[in-house]
Formats: C-alpha cells, sequence, structure tokens
C-alpha cells in the first residue's frame, strides 16, 4: 500500500509518499480500504511542530519525537470500504461502507488503515458519499463535545462562534442551531453568507467589526481558532456565562481553575476524545440533513502535499479532504 509519510517536522514538502506492506487485521480489528480522508489543523501542528504555548510547546518534543515524528503518518479520520476483519469481530463485513476516527493514533494517511471494531468506526449513512463523510468528524466530535458536553448548551441560549467558517466552527453552528440556540457567527467577508446559510442568525465580519464593542451578550463564547481571550470577552458574556477555548495554553488552563473556584463566568476548555456513540450521532443527523458536511476542497492523493499548503493558508472553509483513486 502506500501511505504520506514525513521524516522530520516542516512546511508541506516534508510530506512524501511511500510504499509499506498492507496491515494485518488482528482479531479484533476491522481493515479499512481508504477511500478520502482528511488533512486538519491537527495534522498541520503535528507536522510543523506547532503547539499552543507555553505548556504544549514544552512538552510537544517528549510526546511527538525530539529528533523526529514518533508517528510518521498523518491523519485522524478516513472513510471507505471494508476489505477485511478479524476473526472476532461480529458488527463489520467485508463491503461494508464506513467511516473512522484514528484521533491521536494517527495513520488515516494511507490506502489501508486499521481500526478496531469498538473504537470509533461506523457505517456511513447511504445517502453520503465518501468525501462528504469524511468532511464532519473532526469539527462534528470537538463541537458536539464543547457545546453538549462541557457547556450544557440549552434551547433559547445565546451562542457566538469565533471562526465559524473553520472546520469546528460549522459544525459548531450547525449544532448548536439544531440544539435551539441563537447563533451569531464571526468569520471573515467571503464566508459571511455561508454561515448564514448554516444556521446562524447573525453574522459578524471579523475584518470590519470588533464583536467585543457591541451590546449583544452571549451565554456562550466558542473560540475555535484562539483569536480571542476571556478577558476580551468578559463584557459581552452573561453574569453566568462560559467562554469555551479549543485552543489552551497555561493561561486558560488558570483561568479554568480559578473560575471553577469563584463561580461566576466560567472559562472551559477540554481535550476531545473519538467515541463511537457521538460518531453514530453525527452521521445521524448528517443523514437526516440536519448537519451538512462544508467541503473546501478535494485533492487526490498524489497531491497531498497541495492539502497540506491549502491548511496551512490559515483560510480553508470546512473540510479539506483527500481523495484515494478507486483501486
Amino acid at each position: 500500500m502506500q501511505a504520506a509519510v514525513y521524516a522530520k517536522y516542516g512546511p508541506p514538502e516534508v510530506v512524501q509518499i511511500k510504499e509499506f506492506s498492507d496491515p494485518v487485521p488482528a482479531d479484533t480489528d476491522v481493515l479499512i480500504r481508504t477511500h478520502a480522508t482528511t488533512v486538519t489543523t491537527a495534522d498541520w501542528r503535528l507536522r510543523a511542530k506547532v503547539m499552543p504555548a507555553p505548556v504544549f510547546t514544552l512538552i510537544a518534543p517528549l510526546v511527538l519525537g525530539v529528533f523526529g515524528p514518533r508517528k510518521q503518518v498523518l491523519g485522524t479520520e478516513c472513510a471507505g470500504i471494508v476489505e477485511a476483519v478479524g476473526a472476532k469481530v461480529t458488527t463489520f463485513g467485508p463491503g461494508d461502507r464506513v467511516v473512522a476516527v484514528v484521533g491521536a493514533r494517527m495513520g488515516a494517511h494511507a490506502e489501508l488503515v486499521c481500526v478496531r471494531e469498538d473504537l470509533a468506526i461506523v457505517k456511513m449513512p447511504a445517502n453520503l458519499s465518501f468525501e462528504q463523510a469524511v468532511a464532519i468528524p473532526f469539527g462534528g466530535l470537538a463541537s458536539l463535545h464543547y457545546l453538549r458536553d462541557l457547556a450544557k448548551l440549552q434551547p433559547g441560549q445565546r451562542v457566538l462562534i469565533i471562526g465559524a467558517s473553520g472546520s469546528i466552527g460549522v459544525a459548531a453552528v450547525q449544532l448548536a442551531t439544531h440544539m435551539g440556540a441563537h447563533v451569531t457567527g464571526v468569520c471573515s467577508t467571503a464566508n459571511i453568507e455561508r454561515v448564514r446559510a448554516l444556521g446562524a442568525t447573525t453574522v459578524i465580519d471579523r475584518t470590519t467589526q470588533d464583536f467585543t464593542s457591541g451590546t449583544a451578550v452571549y451565554d456562550i463564547v466558542l473560540d475555535t481558532v484562539g483569536a480571542t481571550t476571556f478577558s476580551k470577552c468578559k463584557r459581552v458574556l452573561t453574569t453566568k456565562g462560559q467562554f469555551l477555548a479549543v485552543l489552551m495554553g497555561l493561561t486558560e488552563f488558570w483561568q479554568m481553575l480559578w473560575t471553577r473556584f469563584v463561580g461566576g463566568r466560567r472559562v472551559r476548555g477540554a481535550i476531545v476524545f473519538e467515541k463511537k456513540p457521538d460518531l453514530e450521532f453525527l452521521m445521524s443527523l448528517a443523514e437526516a440533513g440536519h448537519l451538512k458536511p462544508v467541503i473546501d476542497g478535494c485533492y487526490f492523493f498524489k497531491d497531498i502535499v497541495e492539502a497540506h499548503r491549502r491548511v496551512d493558508t490559515g483560510r480553508k472553509v470546512g473540510s479539506v479532504v483527500v481523495r484515494f483513486a478507486p483501486a
């Protein structure tokens, strides 16, 4: 099989396609022939070794590898067809169309991917293409955890989503709307109509407006891109409002502890782990039309370096998808 690897940290050009032996599924593994994967901001951060400072910057070399990456095949998610299954697998069989999230284990930028049956792998809705299905998990799982599990979002609450056109933002706008919230999105001029079409009742142009200078207040501010701070957002939060920081540094960590202790406005953040029930829930929403995949662009696997370059610009809208040629 072919896989995209990087032997050193750096720009997109460090990624190369190489030949490897086909993986052999263990007893509880599902072997997927990949039809589509994504290049995400997680891939960018690992490849370029760009981590929120200062805590993650200090521990990154220990986790990722001091002299070079320990896990040389990137990719957090894939969609494809089951090629083979282990002897103890009972819920999947060859020919099934599936979408899977491998998360921090990485390895999805490959023609063949092994995923344990009990992890985040589910059958795809019939009305989604591989490209559409794989565009959902990265942003969808993060948004679902932050809005539903951390913030306990309730119908009628007012939510401000910063970075509303990114992969997490487009999912957050749709999920918050589906949960009955009044959603305000913050994005660039070019993406205003797209964010509005996804369900935002109000859209703020970040290039011309300062969302902290208005009179509106919100129950939840979700910063998906690290564009602001809790201090700047205090005046637009209700007295019991929550600031959700997807990108956490040392400051946000201490603010989480302090605001939990003193009460009032809260800072919340978390590491998101992929869960099978959550992936099933997202796919059910997508099947029903309540969660629409947003694809910035599709690249063939041979052009995966170009996909990395697109993510590096910081201007992608939704997900950058990489398509494998049919076997």
